[in-house]
């Protein structure tokens, strides 16, 4: 059985290869969720957590491949939330939620990002300042679909000179083009994910450009379970910070290669991540657990 479940014992992760941070088709990834798995176990990974962006839509393709290739998958998500000062993702793992207002607001989440760009778009178009959406889309990648973006693409179709100016005469917050937000918070986030019986780890939290310890300690308050502490991005140093702090709030430690693209992702290969002894272990007792537990 590679799919974790309340009757089968998370494998034994001290022994496998595994990969907790990745990306499909169902997102902004290269491969279907099926293709993904087949290329886990090509590389000879045990374990992997399909964590698309704001999305659970490749889940099932996922989980049907894992029992085939003798893959365990772990169903997961990144949520893209706002806090006051900047943009933070948070990754779900075992996430499966059961009740149907759980699953719409899942759904929402990519809407949402799109909805708020498409409301500043038709203000700038009133406003004789036209973006094209698909070119705003293109710019911001995986990002979380915003204002930054949309500021890139008026200084390319020379409306502003500087996103700078973009903001101050049309983006920000009383501004003509301005729509108000509606991304979840950091700890909306959190909520989201255990309602959907899921774990809550911060993903890649040194590319944070706030008050990472503010944000930190609200998502702590609402039940945060981990750190992802190991990343291509991070440095030595910066791991070896959140790991002291994951442990000084017995969280789980977790990390992950983020791939998306083996053209694009030459340097974050798939399965490159290794975590220390015990982590994935701990990881996989946990997610079981709380598939076993009552919803």
């Amino acid at each position: 059985m590679t799919t974790l479940s309340p009757s089968a014992p998370a494998p034994n992760g001290s022994n496998s290869r595994a990969e907790l941070h990745c990306h499909t088709t169902a997102s902004d990834g290269y491969y279907t969720p099926a293709e993904l798995v087949r290329v886990a176990r090509l590389r000879d990974l045990r374990v992997i957590a399909i964590t698309d962006h704001d999305t659970i839509d490749g889940h099932d393709e996922a989980l049907a491949a894992g029992a085939a290739q003798g893959v365990t998958v772990i169903p997961g998500i990144e949520i893209s939330s706002l806090s006051s000062q900047g943009e933070v993702h948070v990754l779900g793992y075992g996430v499966r939620p059961t009740d149907e207002a759980t699953r719409q607001q899942i759904a929402d989440l990519r809407s949402s990002r799109e909805s708020r760009a498409r409301r500043i778009l038709a203000n700038l178009e009133r406003l004789g300042k036209p973006v094209q959406f698909e070119r705003v889309k293109e710019l911001a990648g995986d990002a979380m679909l915003g204002r930054p973006y949309i500021a890139a693409a008026m200084v390319e179709a020379g409306h502003v000179q500087t996103k700078q100016q973009a903001f101050d005469e049309y983006l920000a917050e009383g501004r003509p083009a301005f729509a108000p937000n509606d991304a979840l918070t950091p700890a909306e986030a959190v909520d989201l994910i255990h309602r959907a019986g899921g774990l809550a780890v911060i993903a890649h939290p040194a590319l944070y450009k706030g008050d990472l310890m503010a944000v930190f300690e609200d998502m702590l308050a609402h039940g945060l379970d981990g750190i992802e502490v190991y990343y291509p991005l991070h440095t030595a140093e910066q791991s070896e910070a959140f790991a002291a702090l994951a442990r000084k709030h017995n969280l789980l430690i977790t990390g992950g290669s983020d791939f998306h693209s083996p053209v694009r992702d030459t340097e974050l290969a798939l399965g490159s991540i290794r975590l220390p002894p015990g982590a994935l272990d701990a990881l996989l007792s946990r997610v079981a657990a709380t598939r076993a537990a009552p919803a």
